[in-house]
């Protein structure tokens, strides 16, 4: 089947459409992106502007009517913190129905930690161990640990790159007292949720997801994402601090000629690579693999499974229960 998976963002609305059946890995076969910009229109009570909601509105509807031109199948539409953190979301979502005729899900970050863990373990695999993942988007970072399919531990904290942009670097480049600000508190904001993954034990397997990560290391000199989904990507820390001071030292328009950056994240990839070099120093982490496949990869995933039925399965027995002496219990129906 066709599927189409819309994520709705702080920059864009985001299109994915992909081959899927049960058993396979889903195929990309098309991507479309309508920019959004909502970072721009985030008021001080939390709430996004008219103009954002119209934006995000308008954006959906140039989206599903792609999606109509692709015969998609099903398509799960969704937002991430940008809209679902807004004060005024459910206003937005209406905004939303009215322009496209379809109302988009919201995830929360426990959901979003979880079904990117999943697609990054399938991409993995069993021999990986015990995986950690690490994912920063625009309001919100995740992470999540486990050796399952299913994380034992998922966190979300309000470390997205958009988010502390707004929050601490007004200016454009930002100032020395901005960053140590920011620096601070994003380290103490992620202490007890580091302190609670360390107390399990080194993992085997450390991944970063998401465009951050894959923005990030493109600008420490791995491959470009045209080269493929196949080559390794990797993010040492060493390097990821030479980016940050390069990226701190110039505003906003110079950073989008650098490779790798978009015109729409440039403002935000010097937040994005701070959070990473904190959570990888509150982890002890020196480097870490980049994961092609994240949040949208792991909600088809679960789709998927949920597909799969019994009509092949082997009959499986329960064992019948057994005496102390060895014998085989034979329960008989109870006599009325």
């Amino acid at each position: 089947m066709r599927l189409g998976l819309l994520d709705i963002g702080s920059n864009s609305a985001q299109l994915q459409i992909v081959e899927a059946a049960v058993g396979a890995p889903p195929l990309p076969v098309h991507a479309i992106r309508v920019p959004t910009r909502l970072a721009d229109e985030v008021q001080p009570d939390g709430s996004l502007s008219v103009a954002g909601a119209d934006r995000a509105a308008n954006a959906v509807a140039t989206a599903v009517d792609a999606a109509y031109r692709y015969g998609v199948d099903r398509l799960f539409p969704f937002v991430t913190a940008a809209i679902r953190d807004a004060e005024n979301r459910d206003l937005v979502l209406d905004r939303i129905v009215q322009a496209s005729g379809i109302r988009p899900e919201y995830l929360s970050g426990d959901q979003e930690a979880r079904l990117t863990y999943l697609a990054v373990h399938a991409w993995y695999g069993w021999s990986a161990g015990r995986l950690l993942v690490l994912d920063i988007g625009g309001g919100s970072m995740e992470l999540a640990l486990g050796r399952n399919t299913d994380p034992d531990i998922a966190l979300s904290l309000p470390l997205g790159a958009n988010r502390l942009t707004r929050r601490y670097l007004e200016s454009d480049p930002p100032t020395s007292k901005e960053l140590k600000r920011m620096r601070r508190d994003v380290r103490d904001t992620l202490g007890d949720a580091s302190d609670r993954l360390k107390w399990e034990g080194d993992p085997h397997v450390t991944v970063g997801a998401s465009k951050t990560f894959k923005q990030l290391a493109r600008l420490t000199g791995s491959p470009a994402q045209r080269k493929g989904p196949f080559v390794a990507r990797t993010l040492r820390r060493d390097d990821l601090h030479r980016v940050i001071e390069k990226l701190a030292g110039m505003p906003a328009q110079h950073r989008s000629r650098l490779s790798g950056v978009s015109e729409s994240r440039a403002r935000q990839v010097l937040a994005g690579a701070i959070v990473a070099d904190c959570a990888m120093t509150a982890l002890d982490l020196d480097s870490l693999e980049i994961s092609p496949w994240a949040l949208r990869e792991g909600i088809v995933l679960r789709h998927l499974s949920s597909l799969a039925d019994d009509r092949d399965a082997l009959p499986l027995q329960t064992l019948p229960a057994r005496s102390e002496d060895g014998a085989t219990v034979t329960t008989l129906p109870k006599q009325i």
